[in-house]
């Protein structure tokens, strides 16, 4: 079954890929043992194992210890070419959204929270700490900042059950024009890894997102810190096909997706 000219574990995963993609083996389904891999290929254990670890690298697999290793959920994607809030982006990737207020008040603003929002640092804003749940399950942990023009409209708000993007459009009519977004990974301060329920320094996704109202005033400036666990971005491009003319101006974007892994879609190892 395997082919000469490419290393044996690479062909192995690409086979065991390939069965996974195409449904034959289901979410949490065993795959075979390790000597039952061996077998079937004609390879030694390292090989196998080998190959294992590059799926369990690309999240399709979970490996258990004494009981070998089972295919992960496959996440559910969802658009986010347009602007949206967590509820949103939940509700469209199927998961029942939930929040958990931990901090609400004003504080004196940072030089890095006061430069997005237009302001001078130690001007006042309101800062919300909140808990975001997917299903019951704790997928990111939100810091958000606002001006207190805002903060002030949004203080009284029950941001446990209510979105700020709802409680500024729909109670008082300001309108999120847009917003722009930065996406890296860091580790998980011991604050953040508590919310969350993962070890201090993990790996997260922090995306930091400035929104805006008309003529580009800073509404707020977030800091969501997802479970890289959980939830990853996939984007989409298409080719440019107007002609030489167009070249050197980028590729447009068609999609900017989150995809969310569901709970139960396979233990941390």
């Amino acid at each position: 079954m395997l082919k000469s000219g490419r290393p044996r574990h690479e062909q192995i995963s690409g086979i065991l890929r390939a069965q996974i993609e195409s449904g034959e083996y289901g979410p949490d389904d065993k795959l075979p043992s390790e000597s039952q891999l061996g077998a079937q290929f004609g390879v030694s254990r390292i090989t196998v194992r080998r190959a294992l670890h590059t799926l369990e690298g690309e999240s399709l697999i979970y490996r258990r210890q004494g009981l070998g290793s089972f295919v992960r959920s496959r996440p559910e994607a969802q658009g986010l070419v347009h602007l949206t809030d967590f509820v949103e982006d939940m509700t469209k990737a199927g998961l029942d959204a939930s929040s958990k207020l931990v901090f609400s008040g004003s504080e004196e603003s940072s030089a890095a929270v006061a430069a997005p929002l237009g302001l001078a640092p130690g001007d006042p804003v309101y800062r919300v700490d909140r808990i975001r749940f997917g299903d019951g399950e704790p997928i990111a942990f939100d810091r958000t900042w606002l001006p207190t023009v805002y903060g002030n409209l949004i203080e009284k708000s029950e941001l446990g059950r209510e979105t700020i993007y709802n409680v500024l459009e729909h109670t008082y009519g300001i309108p999120v024009t847009g917003g722009r977004y930065r996406i890296e990974a860091v580790n998980a301060r011991a604050d953040v890894a508590e919310h969350l329920g993962v070890p201090w320094g993990r790996a997260l996704l922090l995306i930091e997102r400035i929104s805006w109202t008309t003529g580009e005033k800073a509404v707020y400036f977030q800091r969501r810190y997802y479970r890289s666990d959980r939830v990853a971005y996939r984007l989409e491009l298409a080719r440019d096909q107007e002609g030489p003319g167009r070249r050197g101006q980028g590729m447009p974007l068609r999609e900017f997706e989150p995809v969310f892994g569901r709970p139960g879609g396979g233990p941390e190892t």
